[in-house]
Parts: structure tokens; sequence; C-alpha cells
């Protein structure tokens, strides 16, 4: 199995649910970014998953660009992340103390 696939099992399993164009961006992300060509490709399709949400689907940028600091973004957020996470069919869920991009 090579990373790719491996990735988009991850996904699957960790997002049954997410829309196939979601699923794509969340791909393209995982296997994108330099900061994920290490991670296992559970914890690629996880981040990726979550940054994912986290920028695209809820106001955190927009609460970024209010002046909020970044803690206090993710915190607003979190919830609404979660909400979608469940919408998604994914049996995580984000914890306020083990956020990251």
């Amino acid at each position: 199995m090579n990373r790719r696939e491996a990735i988009e099992g991850a996904v699957r399993v960790l997002a049954p649910r997410i829309p196939k164009h979601e699923f794509e961006s969340v791909m393209d992300h995982a296997l994108g970014s330099r900061g994920l060509h290490t991670a296992s490709p559970e914890t690629a399709a996880w981040l990726s998953i979550t940054s994912y949400i986290r920028h695209r689907l809820t106001d955190y940028d927009n609460l970024l660009d209010e002046g909020y600091d970044v803690e206090s973004a993710r915190f607003f957020v979190l919830d609404d992340m979660n909400a979608i996470l469940e919408e998604w069919g994914s049996p995580r869920r984000v914890l306020a103390e083990d956020e990251a991009d």
C-alpha cells in the first residue's frame, strides 16, 4: 500500500461521511504539507481533516483577523469543529488541549 492509499484509508475511517470535494481537499493537504511528510498516515489524515475544518468551515480565520489570539479563536470554534466531525461520522473529536496545526 502506498502512502496515498494509506492516508485515504485513514481519512475514510476518521471521517466516513466526508463530502467528496472536501475529501479531495483534505487529501491534497495531507499529501502536500511538508510538515506531514513524516507523520503516520493516521496522524496526517487527522491533522489535515481538523485543519481543513478549522480554516474552511468555521470562523477561525475571521476571529484571528478580528484580533483574537490563536488559543481563543480555537476555543470559540471547537464546538463547530466537533459538530462537523460528528456530521462526517468521525469517531474522534477535537479536544482543547490537543489542538495543533
